[in-house]
């Protein structure tokens, strides 16, 4: 009976499965996934302050399951279901036997051709394939808005804002501009997330950042990456799981999935030497925080035309996405009255009153609003300017092409303007009231006394059995230290003043 799954046809094998086709969404979900979990759990928990390690390692462990569990529950079908709106779907468990079993389906992807004839995107895999696909995009984009808000953002606070904001922030993008909403039709062009991911993230961390506030003046002033080398790692996952992320985009192993794995990693190693050799101009040295930062940016700025332009616009756009939310990150943010002037370490210092409160500053931890919204418009922008008309062929429903190649292009770059204000107005406004209902019943910032001592105070866990880091040392909180199996251990200090811990076996 099992070899009967394995037949050329069989009910695990039906007629309209392709096997590579399935096989390699599979990997390109695995290898999102993977850009996650671990690759920005370890990217955050070591970026940070040794203080934060913890907490910010937690905020995208908890992002990531909350948002597959409100995915399967309601998301997908909102994201990626019948129209309920022209920019939103209608909620529906993506959990049935049926559903997931069938051949993939974008239903309101229905489109017409030129010659008349009409299609509607139909992968040839099953729908658990694309469901599990599609959730891969929807938590990162969780992940990547928390890097606005750690260092201060009340967990509570965090745990309800996840699912709020997928259901009524994300999944009115990914249905606007993937799902067959008014922008898909219209022919903006969004190919693997420069909008619906990466714009979203940057404007609505931007946003969050605002209402929860900045960080302890000691975070802003000191927030030094506890373990270089283990951000390297992250960034290496994230860098190598980009292949996935922009390889998947056209729903099969196709010649359009080769192009955009080779642009995606031509224009990150472009952005990536480009800020790099502007740190050595400006600064007289190299940092792999910037090397890192402009990994990134290369990455977010191909996203959205990676398999749409040719390998040379993919440089261009290296050049571009490594210079220009350089200058934006490293020269404007430290002239804006807004984000006040910037330190080295992505903080800001802000203005104070008289009573030494801070003033209408917004302290973005990470820089997401530079890494991500500044570089995903830029992409989308660019993208409207160098689509290759035959590549957009091999893909994209109507007859497109980017400015520079004459004919509609001038109108194409216009479409990607408009659906970038969109974007960034629908985030703007829904970010805002979610934070603010929230508000009601949660404080968005942690109290100052969990803010002074940091992981310890908000999880009673610590990431290094080290202490220092500046924090005082108090027998009333540090007394006792809970091992992995639950055993309390006593903690004592020696003559010299280190504190040591002793073991009772």
């Amino acid at each position: 009976m099992a070899a009967s799954a394995y037949g050329q046809f069989s009910p695990a094998v039906p007629v309209w499965l392709n096997k590579g086709d399935n096989a390699w969404q599979m990997i390109a979900s695995t290898l999102v996934a993977t850009q996650s979990m671990p690759g920005l759990v370890i990217l955050y928990a070591s970026i940070v302050k040794k203080k934060w390690a913890v907490n910010s390692a937690f905020m995208a462990l908890y992002a990531f399951a909350a948002v597959l569990i409100c995915w399967v529950l309601l998301g997908y079908r909102m994201a990626f279901g019948d129209e309920l709106l022209p920019f939103w779907g209608k909620g529906a468990p993506a959990l049935g036997q049926d559903f997931l079993t069938a051949r993939a389906r974008i239903p309101e992807s229905t489109h017409t051709h030129e010659d008349g004839t009409k299609e509607t995107v139909e992968p040839w895999y099953p729908m658990a394939t694309l469901v599990y696909f599609q959730f891969t995009f929807a938590a990162i984009t969780l992940v990547l808005l928390a890097g606005s808000v750690l260092g201060r953002m009340n967990i509570k606070a965090w745990m309800a804002f996840v699912p709020l904001w997928l259901i009524f922030s994300y999944t009115v993008g990914a249905f606007s501009l993937w799902g067959g909403g008014f922008l898909y039709h219209w022919g903006a062009i969004d190919y693997s997330g420069g909008y619906v991911i990466h714009l979203s993230s940057g404007i609505a961390g931007l946003t969050a950042a605002y209402w929860v506030g900045p960080r302890l003046k000691s975070d802003r002033e000191r927030f030094p990456p506890n373990n270089v080398l283990l951000m390297l790692a992250g960034a290496g996952l994230l860098w190598m799981g980009w292949s996935g992320f922009n390889g998947g985009a056209p729903y099969a192993a196709n010649i359009d999935a080769s192009i955009a794995i080779l642009n995606t990693n031509v224009c990150a190693a472009t952005s990536l030497l480009v800020w790099t050799s502007l740190d050595v101009v400006y600064f007289g040295k190299p940092s792999v925080i910037g090397a890192v930062q402009g990994m990134m940016t290369g990455l977010v700025c191909i996203t959205p035309g990676a398999g749409l332009v040719q390998s040379w616009a993919a440089i261009v756009m290296g050049i571009l996405s490594g210079s220009i939310p350089w200058v934006s990150m490293m020269v404007l943010h430290k002239k804006s009255a807004l984000l006040q002037k910037s330190n080295k370490n992505f903080g800001a210092l802000p203005e104070l009153d008289k009573e030494g409160e801070t003033v209408g500053m917004v302290d973005d931890t990470l820089g997401v609003f530079h890494t991500h919204a500044v570089a995903g418009l830029l992409g989308g922008l660019l993208t409207g300017l160098l689509a290759e008309p035959e590549l957009c062929a091999l893909i994209l429903p109507e007859n497109t092409r980017g400015a520079f190649y004459g004919g509609n292009g001038g109108v194409q770059f216009l479409k990607q303007m408009a659906a970038a204000i969109f974007v960034i107005s629908w985030n703007i406004v829904s970010t805002t009231l979610i934070l603010l209902f929230i508000r009601l019943f949660i404080p968005l910032r942690m109290p100052e006394e969990e803010l002074e001592i940091g992981d310890d105070a908000v999880h009673g866990e610590e990431a290094y059995a080290l202490w220092g880091d500046g924090e005082k040392y108090d027998p009333t909180k540090h007394g006792r230290v809970t091992s992995l199996f639950g055993e309390e251990n006593s903690v004592s200090r020696n003559v010299n003043d280190a504190v040591g811990v002793t073991i009772n076996l």
